[in-house]
């Protein structure tokens, strides 16, 4: 039964503790977490605080880069990937959210044969530690710094010439609600669909992501659960607000909000 997640960068301004300690007092039973706050609090002290407090962990964010753009060799990126798996699989997570790396001056063949090449290294480890990787496409409004996957059929064009279903999606609303005849062809997709992040904007992507709170924008975030769940979709739903709209916004009604819309949606936690 699919359940709900709150992603970490939602609270930006709290520790991976407060993270933790706020999500479960609020009655979220999962958490999406940053690679950044967990290491700051330490992944000993990370896999305690969860186990204690009852919270699952719905993904891990991010590996990739394969491209080179941040500064990484290829080989840097694909180590740190390992680590990113090896890590999810000791906190019990089933997904490593993976962004590719934008072109960063490659031909657009020269880019997704790295990619294709890291990730056809990557799944054995994957694969025998039960963790999926999700690709994920952004908007051409706001990729520009971590992706060339700017649309679902790039993406499953990716996933196609991989051919392995350790390799899967995830599904953001605010970057793929405005792909065309998307709640049409969720049913078909499905199937590779890791996680889906539930993400909403009252305008397209420009440059940054600024989202507003869920309901609040353009995105049909209803239409697309809706048949989301018609299609049997079994995998978490992780709620992912950030944007100068939400900076100053207090925490537990952004959590209270979340929580009651998914509700609406969903008729459960």
């Amino acid at each position: 039964m699919a359940v709900l997640s709150m992603n970490e960068t939602t609270t930006f301004r709290w520790s991976f503790e407060e993270d933790v300690t706020r999500y479960a007092e609020a009655g979220i039973s999962a958490i999406g977490v940053w690679r950044q706050k967990l290491s700051d609090y330490g992944e000993a002290n990370a896999a305690e605080l969860l186990g204690r407090r009852g919270l699952k962990v719905s993904h891990l964010f991010w590996a990739g880069g394969f491209t080179g753009s941040d500064g990484r060799s290829f080989r840097e990126s694909v180590e740190d990937a390992t680590e990113a798996i090896e890590t999810a699989a000791r906190l019990g997570c089933p997904t490593l959210l993976v962004c590719t790396g934008p072109r960063a001056g490659h031909t657009a063949n020269h880019a997704r044969r790295l990619v294709q090449t890291a990730l056809n290294e990557l799944t054995p480890r994957a694969e025998s530690l039960g963790v999926a990787l999700a690709l994920e496409p952004m908007h051409a409004g706001c990729a520009e710094q971590w992706t060339f996957l700017t649309s679902l059929d790039e993406t499953l064009d990716l996933l196609d010439s991989i051919g392995n279903p350790q390799v899967q999606i995830a599904l953001d609303t605010y970057h793929l609600g405005g792909e065309p005849r998307l709640v049409e062809r969720i049913a078909s997709i499905v199937p590779r669909v890791a996680i889906v992040q539930l993400g909403d904007g009252r305008r397209p992507p420009d440059g940054e992501q600024n989202r507003c709170r869920l309901g609040h924008g353009v995105v049909p975030i209803a239409e697309i659960v809706a048949a989301l769940e018609s299609a049997g979709y079994q995998g978490y739903y992780d709620v992912e607000l950030l944007g100068e709209e939400l900076e100053a916004v207090d925490y537990p009604e952004l959590l209270r909000h979340a929580k009651e819309v998914f509700q609406a949606m969903v008729g459960r936690l």
